[in-house]
């Protein structure tokens, strides 16, 4: 009886010192080296990635946002304000999405096939408006120009970037709406358009975020 009070009481005195033990390294110590090793090497990543602009933090450079007017008496869906570059597409997010200035509340893809009747409407929809908005006088986009980027999602819904050749047919757009030179415009989508990661993994692209915070910067200086 005693040998077994006895090696009950060991047993639960060693089950507790492990549980303390390995709530120490893996509550305690683990979390600290991993947060500590990501602010050292990756502090940008680690703290959002967080974009300023006129000394506060406009959003994050991994999230896209939309860039529309207020809504109209009786809109359901605002208007793009095409004094801005554009970003992609956000059917993903459905109709739940309050996808401006990074007030997000859901990320997902369309889950919908190639072949899928209101997924071709869409992009349909989508390359028209493109075409729609972007030929000004003295330029006009064809069919042909429109990227994929343009008309469809992202898997998660919140890609920041797009394609340089999508930046490129805003340029006359974006250069009309804010009185600038065309080829001022086309240097800036120039000096924000990335390369491929490393060297050889992606594709080149532009974060709309930041290229807009540039243009703000360029009109303001008009």
């Amino acid at each position: 009886m005693n040998n077994s009070v006895t090696n009950t009481a060991r047993l639960l005195g060693a089950g507790l010192r492990a549980l303390l033990v390995l709530t120490l390294v893996t509550g305690v110590i683990y979390p600290l080296v991993v947060t500590g090793v990501a602010q050292g090497l990756f502090s940008d990543q680690a703290t959002g990635s967080e974009t300023e602009a006129d000394g506060r933090v406009v959003g994050s450079s991994l999230i896209g946002q939309s860039y529309n007017l207020p809504l109209k008496g009786g809109q359901e869906t605002p208007d793009a304000d095409l004094k801005w570059f554009q970003g992609r597409p956000q059917n993903g997010l459905g109709a739940n999405s309050v996808n401006t200035r990074y007030e997000l509340i859901l990320s997902g893809a369309t889950n919908r096939s190639g072949d899928n009747e209101e997924l071709v409407q869409w992009v349909t929809d989508a390359k028209a408006a493109v075409i729609e908005d972007n030929s000004v006088p003295g330029y006009t986009v064809e069919p042909s120009d429109v990227p994929a980027d343009a008309v469809t999602s992202s898997g998660s819904g919140l890609d920041p970037h797009i394609s340089p050749q999508y930046a490129d047919i805003q340029v006359h757009r974006v250069a009309e709406r804010n009185g600038l030179p065309v080829a001022e415009v086309e240097k800036l989508v120039d000096e924000h358009t990335e390369g491929r990661t490393l060297g050889f993994m992606g594709e080149p692209r532009v974060n709309v975020l930041e290229l807009n915070i540039a243009l703000e910067d360029l009109v303001a200086t008009r």
